[in-house]
Parts: structure tokens; sequence; C-alpha cells
């Protein structure tokens, strides 16, 4: 006779559930750090699959606490109440609940939590083992429009009670998580080149009459496919499934380069000249320059470095080190400060966060803890548009304690 299946731990009912809401690369999803720990309270260990599951960590204010999970992501309808409001995906909370050394799981304070963060999230989900979910627990649930997901000894996730998508105020620490799943989130396929030339000939390239990624590879560089997805990237194009189409600012792009050179073919032909030159892009091309500076800007987290560079200027810390930054921004923005600098990798967002979320200095030490396309493509962007005044490298060539992250024109 088969031997009982043992009763789930919150980390696996979690794991299961993430797997559900967030199968693939669609849409994004972060883990609270008190399950990034090799133990779940004193008597579990937490499997290293689950664990790699469960992963990336941060701790993320929702409501008045930290969900276990939180993401971005359109679901299925059979997880709504209702069909979805308007095109956005929703922010989505998840409070899960499994068996401890206690013979109950508290479904209801699960509910009670998923609760809260509808003042910030779009639904809210408690996830518990399915035989734990009593009558009274789904009625409470559905009083107060939370989901109740009901995972069985297999890891199957279904919906016993649906909620309803609903408004909700956003705050820095969900504009992080939203960040993080729309086209501009910091990820290592965001910006695979380190020049900013690569990404505002991009729609140049589309608007010429012949074959887009020919032209580019011809007058620009040759790794297209980066080009591309830097360009959408810095919302100068959408890149759809069928064609890419330029944006409103990648029109003024190539308004700008017909307003200056005549012709599309005459602006490519200029680029084709700036070939592998290292010199500063605002030097080089002083207006070209400023157009750098424009679409930069525009990069949603662009604004906030400068702001707080400037704040760390007024403070006295004219040339702060990496490393001071991001201790600096974390103090103000921490869940953004960890989804912009800090790598998604299991062993990586476990040392930088202890299991309360508070930031770990030594790690921060070392140039591997940090993002690629952070500190070395938008850095390098920042300085080809005059913003910082040294050009980013790659983590392994970084010493955070010494890389300086300054204002080139401080106010």
């Amino acid at each position: 006779m088969a031997s009982a299946a043992a009763p789930l731990t919150e980390p696996q009912v979690l794991a299961h559930t993430k797997r559900r809401l967030f199968p693939d690369d669609d849409g994004y999803a972060v883990v609270d750090t008190q399950f990034s720990s090799d133990r779940w309270l004193e008597s579990q260990a937490i499997d290293p699959s689950i664990k790699e599951d469960l992963a990336p960590f941060n701790h993320v204010r929702v409501g008045s606490g930290y969900p276990d999970l939180v993401g971005v992501r359109l679901l299925q309808d059979e997880l709504l109440a209702v069909d979805r409001l308007g095109d956005d995906p929703p922010l989505v909370a998840v409070e899960a609940k499994g068996y401890t050394t206690r013979e109950s799981v508290d479904v209801k304070r699960g509910v009670v939590q998923a609760y809260d963060r509808l003042h910030e999230a779009n639904v809210a989900y408690v996830a518990a083992p399915v035989e734990s979910i009593t009558q009274s627990a789904k009625t409470l649930a559905r009083e107060l429009n939370v989901g109740v997901l009901g995972v069985d000894p297999e890891g199957r996730v279904e919906p016993v009670e649906v909620p309803r998508l609903v408004g909700n105020r956003t705050t820095t620490e969900t504009t992080a998580i939203r960040f993080q799943a729309s086209a501009q989130g910091v990820a290592d396929k965001s910006f695979g080149l380190n020049h900013p030339k690569n990404y505002l000939a991009y729609p140049l390239a589309v608007t010429h009459p012949g074959d887009t990624d020919q032209i580019l590879s011809e007058y620009v560089v040759g790794a297209v496919n980066s080009a591309r997805k830097g360009a959408a990237f810095l919302d100068l194009v959408e890149d759809g499934p069928a064609e890419t189409q330029l944006t409103p600012l990648g029109r003024e792009v190539v308004r700008f380069a017909r307003r200056e050179y005549g012709s599309v073919d005459a602006a490519l032909a200029t680029f084709q000249n700036w070939k592998r030159s290292r010199k500063r892009f605002c030097d080089l091309a002083p207006k070209w320059g400023l157009v750098t500076r424009r679409v930069v800007y525009r990069y949603p987290v662009t604004q906030l470095l400068v702001e707080e560079l400037q704040h760390m200027h007024d403070d006295g810390i004219a040339e702060p080190t990496l490393l001071e930054l991001v201790e600096y921004l974390h103090e103000l923005h921490p869940s953004l400060t960890v989804e912009l600098f800090v790598r998604g990798d299991d062993d990586v967002r476990s040392r930088v966060l202890d299991a309360d979320g508070q930031l770990q200095t030594p790690p921060l030490s070392e140039g591997s803890t940090y993002h690629s396309p952070t500190v070395f493509q938008l850095k390098a962007m920042l300085y080809h548009a005059g913003i910082v005044t040294s050009r980013g490298a790659e983590p392994s060539n970084i010493d955070p304690t010494t890389d300086v992250w300054a204002l080139y024109e401080p106010v």
C-alpha cells in the first residue's frame, strides 16, 4: 500500500502556486526574502530545487505588510471572476499557507493578510493545501474579494474562490515590480550594446526602404537583435509579432535626422563614420548627444538616478561609489534598488538580502553581485549622453568600492 504524501509546507505551496500563476517569461514575480534561507522554521529545510523555483527574492511592501509573492502578469480567465479590466496586466499578491508542526493550517489568517494587499494590488490570493480550506475560509474570502487557490499533494493548483480585479494606488515599491514586468524592465536581455548610437539608428533603419536588418548591419552594427531590443527598451520602437513600428519618440528621432541631414540615407552614412569610435558621443556629435540625453532621460529609472545623485552631491558626496549609491538608494527605494542593481540569481539575492529584507553590505563589494544591464550598458549610455562622468563596465571588471557614479553637471 502506497504511503500518504507528506503534508505540503508553505514553501512548497508557494512554489506550486508561482508555477501556476507565472508559468513562463510573460510577466515578472518575486518571492519574499523570508523564503531565501536554507531552512523554513527550525525543523524544516527548504529543498534547493524549491528555492530555485521561488527565486528571485525581494522584500516588497504591499499594503501594510510583505506578501509572500508579488508579480505582474495577465492571468488566465479561470482565475478571475470577471473579464480583465483594460489591457494592462494586474499586480498580483499571494499569501501562502502550509503545514508546520501543527495539524491545522490557518487559511483564514491568510485571507485577511491577502485582503490587506488589495489597497495596492489589483488582485490577491491565499494559496493553501486544498484539504485545509474550510467552508468558513471560503465564505470569508468571498466576502473580502480574495481568491483562494487549492494545492493538492501532486502540485496541482486550482481556483476554489475566484476574485474580481480592483483598482489600486501605486507606491514606489509596487512600481518597482510593475517596472520589471514592463517592456522596459531591467533584465539580462534589456541592453545588449553599450553605445546609444546603435539604438538611435534603429528607427532610421526601420524608416529606410531597404531591409531593416541589412541596413542596420551595413551602416551601424551587426548585432541587429540587440539593437532592436534596446530600441524597444528605450521606447523608440514597438517590437510587435508582425512588424516593428516606430513610437512617437522614434518618429521624432527620424524627424531630427531628416532635418539635420536632409534624408535618412545621409544620416545613416554619418553613423557609418562613427563605427568603432571610442569617443564620448556627446563630444563626437553634440546634437546627437542632446537627442541621446532626451531619449535616455525618458527611460523610467534615469530621472530617479539623476535626482538621487544630485541629492548625494547636495549632501557632500560628490563622487559616490557604486557601493555608496546602492546603500543610499536602498534606504529610499528598497525594492526598486534591488531590482535595478542586483542580479536575480537565488544565490546573489540570498546573500544581499537577509530573511527580513535587510541589505547586507559585504556582497555589495563584489562586482559579480550586480546587473550588467545597469552597471555596464545603462551607465555607458548615461556617460555618452553627458549625464555621468565615467562609462560603465562589465561586473567582472568592477570594484564597487571605487567605481564612481557622479553627475557630469551637478546643479
